[in-house]
């Protein structure tokens, strides 16, 4: 089973910065403040695609935007778009049933992260893009008053 990886916060950041411009941005734009690949960006994206967050269009002044509001996404939307499988990674093969340990520690183990699985969703979803756009902005003015005193 698969683990969480880097796809959700290059999801989440691609949402962010198209929720943050009121225009269409390209993969090269969007990897420019990755400082990532085009390439893996446009992979990204079209999981966010398939999922209804993004949508793309095409030619001379082509590009990605959000599909729906920022205010309707959450962290969680962006999570399940680009992550496969459990959060945390289960057993590769069952443990041995010879051994008092193995014989409980898979069941017990299930109970404990499909508790933190249930913890994750639930605060990835409370969080919106637009909170993000919000917070990204209010970090903004704080560093520009900084400067400017």
């Amino acid at each position: 089973m698969v683990s969480i990886s880097s796809r959700s916060a290059v999801a989440i950041h691609a949402l962010t910065m198209l929720g943050r411009w009121d225009h269409s941005l390209t993969s090269a734009e969007i990897a420019e403040s990755l400082a990532s690949n085009p390439v893996l960006v446009r992979r990204i994206l079209g999981s966010l695609r398939d999922a209804g967050l993004v949508w793309s269009t095409e030619g001379r002044n082509g590009g990605w935007s959000l599909a729906r509001p920022a205010r309707e996404i959450t962290l969680y939307d962006a999570y399940t778009a680009v992550e496969a499988g459990p959060i945390l990674s289960r057993y590769p093969h069952p443990p041995s049933a010879e051994c008092e340990v193995g014989r409980n520690m898979q069941k017990l183990l299930e109970v404990e992260f499909q508790d933190a699985e249930r913890a994750m969703k639930e605060r990835l979803g409370r969080t919106t893009i637009a909170h993000l756009v919000r917070q990204v902005l209010a970090n903004e003015r704080e560093v520009a008053q900084r400067v400017t005193n």
